[in-house]
């Protein structure tokens, strides 16, 4: 470890691999028809293996919108089972594009408040003992156009698709400031990443000396390059937006560092003219990932109302669904375990009699916090707000088995 408080940003690999890395998305979403199916596979070999192994061609989910620079890519929720996000369908949110970071020449430096300045290589962080576990990643403006301009088109992915669920592996950055020796007059830790935006955000000490996590692997590989190879920051239950990818420094700090992007951005307007900064908690949430646009059910009968819950306060609790618009709620069953600050998958099995309905689902955490109506969200935040939508979501089936989103 190198006794020095500099910044060794990542080198930026070439650019024809760069510009390969940002095609290689819109190759995955492009609609490839399937091989030649033989009439009994019982009579005709298979395929020979290869260096991946690849989904069915009858299985394509993907990611969109694609070629985003400035913006989000929303992970398909409505494809996924289980709570597990597959790496490669993580939602991404990008402030100016993906940066590209040789592995070798990649370093993390702590600094500022602390009795000696350290600068970490990625093979000495992994020299730490690791944690792992599993968390989601919500960006704070997940369900911004739900909210502002619903249309009954949107997918779950559309809607929320800005959240993901994974098995993070890295060190605890609390084993990193012990190392530095960070002195007890700092309260906070302004953490920055190694990309084009420079991203950086003030996080409270306390947060830092508790679960907070330097994350190099996600789901058993590498952290993905869109978010964050070779190591990023993992705050559970806190804004995406703070997680910083690519993170290059942490400076130890006696008080907020007021950056760019917690006073121009990640502050929220209120409806009586003041405004909410340093709300880093995402509140317990859910959304039906099915029935949800655009599936159509076949006909009357059994089926199952299924989605995610999640909370940035730890476990989810319980998860109420209604199928006549909020009027009467029934539990769900959660599916497997629920785990803090990760998400949850719940289900409902539904008798539908054919006639229209509006599904609903509405997400309780353990410290007792229920997921608010539409109504009441409003009514506390306003038309402008700009982040933490976390309002009950509905969904409309009509009498032919159309299922379309209802705000």
């Amino acid at each position: 470890m190198l006794q020095s408080a500099g910044i060794a940003a990542g080198v930026a690999l070439s650019l024809p691999l760069a510009q390969l890395l940002s095609q290689a998305p819109a190759a995955a979403v492009q609609a490839t028809p399937p091989p030649p199916i033989p009439p009994d596979p019982t009579k005709t070999p298979g395929l020979p293996s290869g260096a991946l192994g690849e989904r069915s061609p009858f299985e394509q989910p993907a990611l969109a919108p694609l070629n985003v620079m400035q913006g989000a890519t929303n992970a398909p929720l409505h494809k996924l089972r289980g709570t597990i996000t597959p790496s490669d369908l993580h939602f991404q949110r990008h402030h100016n594009g993906i940066a590209l970071i040789d592995p070798t020449k990649y370093s993390l430096t702590v600094h500022g408040l602390v009795d000696r300045p350290l600068t970490f290589s990625l093979d000495e962080l992994k020299r730490f003992p690791s944690e792992t576990r599993t968390y989601f990643v919500e960006c704070s403006g997940n369900g911004r156009s739900a909210y502002r301009t619903p249309k009954p088109e949107m997918t779950p992915q559309d809607v929320d698709g800005m959240t993901s669920n994974a098995e993070w592996t890295g060190v605890l950055v609390s084993t990193l400031l012990r190392e530095a020796g960070a002195k007890t007059s700092a309260k906070w830790v302004l953490a920055e990443g190694g990309d084009a935006a420079l991203l950086s955000r003030s996080i409270p000490m306390e947060k830092m000396q508790g679960d907070a996590m330097i994350a190099y692997a996600q789901n058993g590989e590498p952290v993905r390059a869109a978010n964050g190879y070779p190591a990023r920051l993992l705050l559970p239950g806190y804004e995406g937006n703070m997680c910083i990818k690519w993170l290059r420094r942490l400076e130890v700090i006696s008080e907020p560092n007021m950056s760019r992007d917690e006073t121009v951005k990640y502050t929220d307007p209120l409806p009586d003219g003041t405004s909410r900064q340093f709300s880093f908690v995402m509140d317990a949430k859910s959304i039906i990932t099915g029935p949800a646009y655009p599936e159509k059910l076949s006909g009357a009968g059994w089926w199952p109302i299924t989605g995610l819950a999640w909370t940035g306060r730890g476990k989810i609790s319980r998860v109420d669904v209604s199928v006549d618009a909020g009027r009467s709620w029934q539990l769900a069953e959660i599916v497997g375990s629920a785990l803090p600050y990760a998400h949850t998958r719940f289900q409902y099995m539904w008798k539908w009699d054919g006639k229209p309905a509006t599904l609903m689902s509405r997400a309780h955490d353990e410290t007792g916090y229920v997921q608010p109506t539409l109504e009441e969200y409003r009514r506390v935040r306003g038309k402008g707000t700009d982040y933490h939508f976390n309002a009950i979501r509905s969904w409309t089936v009509a009498a032919d088995g159309t299922v379309g989103f209802g705000g």
